[in-house]
């Protein structure tokens, strides 16, 4: 049975057993991942995945249900009737119309047309690469590369179609480097049309790694800091929860009802952006046609991000940010892509406007020291002492802790350097920022 019979059955069965109306949700993809250790190939992997979801409503209830089989379709129904009949919540979740879409073209990523083998030999390449850069390189610990693909079909009872296909690419490096008795590794990547860049990323790394060699912590205080794009595009997809209307509304988000306040500085603007080329969409999880918005704008908050149901209980318009990570997941929000607007400075001239104080490259623990209901981080952190606009050492084993609502007011310039973080789930990016103060532990 192809799924376009199984479609067609689905929707003309749930019609016949009383429901008000209908939901397909089908996705495929295939994902390919190598690893390279000491020359040879560590870790392999290919994997293939189907599903399709439906989604009924049977006397003001949602019922989901999901299967990898494509075939009885009138038993997928039932399950999602029978799972609606159960639900205790009156929460209407409205499906979709019929919607015209802005067309979007999303450019093939690097590892798209390359072979199995070819994909195998740069992540070889890769490791080659950041061994011969120096002589204290002794290992690389990860080197990946990777290809994603996929594609997703939405259609209801409502009149609502919609399809896209999706491809990206990837390459990770983490180099492990020797001075004396001291060890440091860095970190780099690549994605998209660049996924190809072995030595543009080897190099990267392999810097990064050199220059923590000699990094000591600095004194407990209060410090101006330069928070590096990465640093910056890590915290923005911690605290991203916090704009969800859905978080909002269950009362786990502190910017719950500040739409029209001022949240940031007025040098901050966050772009909630499906067209970006890093990743552009059409619609989102629920088929609602995506659209370009500011979140934050000149230190305004001006929309929390929504779904159809968040919406309907807001009594506004969807933003177009219903998410589905999966075809056997349920609607939630999430952002497209999320990235706060680059400023005019250059790295040089931000390193003069900071003086003295610290440059933040990398933060760990995002997993256990962000709380994004009530904004606080406390976070390990590396960089450097700056003294005099000048780098002086790399610093290592330090925390820093604030909120991160605090320090977006806190925010005195923007850099020019918009990067986009690896993507975990989604895309993150953000230019340097320059802060006029920020709680460090060290010695």
């Amino acid at each position: 049975m192809t799924y376009q019979e199984f479609a067609s059955r689905a929707m003309e069965y749930a019609e016949k057993t009383g429901c008000a109306s209908s939901e397909l949700y089908y996705a495929n993809g295939e994902s390919f991942e190598v690893n390279a250790n000491a020359g040879e190939i560590d870790r392999y992997s290919v994997s293939r995945e189907a599903g399709v979801s439906v989604r009924v409503s049977l006397n003001g209830r949602e019922g989901y249900a999901y299967t990898e089989r494509i075939d009885e379709p009138e038993k997928l129904v039932d399950h999602a009737a029978d799972n609606a009949r159960c639900i205790e919540s009156d929460d209407e979740h409205p499906m979709q119309t019929r919607q015209t879409y802005q067309a979007v073209t999303r450019a093939d990523s690097a590892l798209k047309h390359m072979t199995e083998s070819e994909r195998i030999a740069l992540a070889k390449r890769l490791e080659e690469v950041c061994l011969a850069m120096d002589p204290r390189v002794k290992r690389v610990v990860y080197c990946t590369a990777g290809f994603d693909s996929g594609a997703v079909v939405m259609e209801n009872s409502l009149g609502l179609h919609a399809e896209r296909s999706t491809n990206s690419s990837y390459l990770y490096v983490m180099p492990s480097v020797e001075d004396g008795a001291e060890l440091q590794t860095g970190f780099a990547f690549r994605m998209g049309a660049d996924a190809a860049d072995a030595e543009g990323c080897a190099k990267e790394a392999v810097e990064d790694a050199l220059g923590k060699l000699g990094a000591s912590p600095v004194d407990s205080g209060c410090y101006r800091v330069l928070l590096k794009p990465y640093a910056v595009s890590d915290l923005l997809s911690a605290f991203s929860p916090m704009f969800s209307a859905d978080e909002a509304q269950k009362g786990c988000s502190l910017l719950a009802g500040k739409e029209g306040e001022a949240i940031a500085s007025c040098l901050i603007t966050v772009w909630d952006d499906p067209f970006d080329p890093v990743a552009p969409r059409a619609f989102d999880g629920e088929g609602t046609p995506c659209v370009k918005k500011a979140v934050i704008e000149n230190g305004v908050l001006k929309t929390l991000l929504h779904n159809l149901k968040t919406a309907k209980k807001a009594g506004v318009q969807s933003t177009g940010n219903a998410s589905r990570k999966s075809a056997a997941s349920a609607v939630s929000v999430a952002p497209t892509v999320f990235r706060l607007e680059a400023g005019k400075h250059g790295y040089a001239d931000l390193l003069q406007a900071l003086g003295s104080g610290l440059v933040i490259t990398e933060l760990e623990g995002l997993h256990a020291g962000v709380d994004a209901v009530s904004g606080d981080f406390s976070l390990k952190a590396a960089g450097f002492l700056v003294e005099n606009g000048a780098l002086v050492r790399p610093v290592s084993n330090i925390t820093v802790a604030g909120n991160f609502v605090s320090l977006m007011k806190d925010v005195i310039a923007l850099g020019s350097d918009l990067r986009f973080g690896m993507p975990q789930g989604g895309y993150f990016g953000s230019p340097s920022i320059l802060v006029s103060g920020l709680k460090v532990a060290g010695n």
